[in-house]
């Protein structure tokens, strides 16, 4: 076969950038691994960007979206047993909107089998091939035969464990990375969010969030040891951990129901650089991966294909070459400071090893600031909701 952009991955970053080529009327072709299932029933992150929504809409796949979606105007920080609410819409003028990732994935997959692009799950043993050259081309394994699709340009979206970063010579990427000395324990539960804003929690047995994913599915995490296993963590157990987290001075009620599922998640913070090699250009987890706290991930990944996808319109369209070869650059700014961003959230709420007395207070001093200074809050808020896409 023969495509214009193979679009490694049928995550959001790879559907999403497919739906924008198709806009300037330049060809792609997806291949995922996975089957179109598990794609669009794993449970991942929720929680949009004003600008991320904004760019569905220029998929035009925003129609469900903003019918189901949760408007976010804020969230609460909380410690000490006291929650503070910090006014994002307020403070920024904009909102976040929560909608699972699953629902997004199922929105951009319909969107572009409606259209007739080729997507392809359950691709195996892909490999990409002279993508320093005029004329990349990728091999797969596809319903029992083996295949070559021929391409100008590959956009390696493919997760962290995809082949598309593995391709690079390791002499040509460096790698910054920091892993962190927990991880969360995450549950999906059956059961009306107990706020209708994400609460964020500072506690001394360490970090718990409550978010939610629709009117009657709650989406909650506890800080928990990198090592944890899911068999000594029965729900019972989680539900008490959340109970003590959550609990505040003016008597909190935490919902409870019943599990859907239940993992863990490590948690680090990842970027390879350069975002590109030759004629492949990674995008998203590929390239990035940031601990959930800030609720960048899915965003960050967007933020990216939109950089590319008008850097391939602008190189199709008249020809120039200046989005692609600042491609790279472009991102890497956006991605630093969503980096930074992201760590300061977990460094100020989770518990670490060692952690003591002094450290503590110190992390308990620069709460108090964010939620009684408006310039604090309002720096916070500036970054929470994110910064434009490019």
């Amino acid at each position: 076969m023969r495509t214009q952009v193979a679009i490694i991955g049928a995550g959001p970053a790879g559907l999403a950038l497919g739906r924008l080529l198709c806009a300037h009327g330049i060809a792609s072709v997806i291949l995922e691994a996975r089957d179109r299932t598990y794609v669009e029933q794993r449970v991942r992150a929720g929680v949009l960007e004003p600008g991320t929504v904004d760019l569905m809409a220029q998929c035009g796949v925003d129609e469900r979206l903003r019918r189901e979606g949760m408007v976010q105007p804020g969230f609460d920080l909380r410690f000490a047993g006291r929650s503070h609410h910090v006014p994002v819409a307020e403070l920024t003028g904009r909102e976040m909107t929560v909608y699972g990732q699953g629902e997004l994935v199922k929105d951009l997959i319909q969107a572009r089998l409606d259209d007739g692009d080729p997507l392809h799950f359950e691709t195996h043993d892909v490999a990409l091939h002279d993508v320093v050259a005029e004329r990349p081309h990728v091999t797969y394994r596809h319903e029992g035969k083996q295949r070559r699709l021929d391409c100008d340009f590959v956009a390696g979206c493919d997760g962290f464990h995809g082949v598309s970063r593995a391709s690079i010579p390791v002499d040509r990427l460096r790698v910054f990375e920091r892993v962190y000395p927990f991880a969360w324990l995450g549950i999906l539960a059956a059961v009306a969010p107990s706020s209708h804003e994400l609460v964020y929690t500072r506690h001394e047995h360490g970090f718990a969030l409550l978010t939610l994913r629709s009117p009657s599915i709650s989406r909650l995490y506890v800080q928990c040891e990198p090592s944890a296993n899911i068999a000594e963590w029965p729900d019972e157990r989680v539900w008490a951990e959340l109970r003590t987290r959550l609990a505040t001075e003016d008597g909190f009620d935490l919902r409870e129901g019943p599990v859907l599922e239940k993992g863990v998640t490590q948690l680090r913070s990842f970027v390879a650089e350069p975002m590109q090699y030759g004629r492949l250009f990674l995008a998203g987890d590929a390239a990035h991966i940031v601990p959930p706290t800030g609720a960048k991930g899915l965003n960050m990944a967007l933020a990216d294909v939109k950089v590319l996808g008008a850097a391939l319109g602008a190189f199709y369209g008249n020809g120039n070459e200046s989005g692609l070869s600042t491609y790279s650059e472009a991102c890497l700014r956006r991605v630093w400071r969503m980096q930074h961003f992201s760590w300061l959230m977990t460094s100020l709420l989770h518990r670490f090893p060692g952690d003591d007395a002094f450290q503590r207070r110190l992390q308990t001093s620069q709460l108090e600031t964010i939620v009684r200074s408006r310039v604090a809050a309002k720096s916070l808020a500036e970054n929470y909701i994110g910064l434009d896409l490019p």
